[in-house]
């Protein structure tokens, strides 16, 4: 009985010892700050746009196209994307041409 007792409560430690290496791991590689909190703001700035199309500076006119065509192929409403998405990418883009 004791030895049953010892082996349940190793495992247990050991699943317990795993997920916490597991979240550690994922939390170095910036995974819960891969996302921006927050929503997207009334008027789109320029900060904004570039963080939408994933863009940093300087911005190239190349850059801009192929972040914008990457996009734009994944959210497209016509490939059961969101509107709303394909209209904030189309907003970023003209706001940064």
């Amino acid at each position: 009985m004791a030895s049953a007792l010892t082996v349940g409560l190793g495992l247990l430690g050991a699943g317990l010892a795993g997920r916490v290496a597991f979240q550690m791991m994922r939390a170095s590689r910036g995974g819960a700050e891969q996302w921006v909190k927050g929503g997207f703001k009334a008027k789109m700035d320029k900060a904004e746009a570039m963080a939408v199309l994933g863009l940093r500076d300087p911005i190239t006119s190349n850059r801009l196209k192929d972040a914008h065509r990457r996009l734009m192929l994944a959210n497209h409403p016509d490939r059961g994307g969101s509107p709303y998405l394909a209209g904030k990418v189309n907003e970023a883009r003209v706001l940064l041409e």
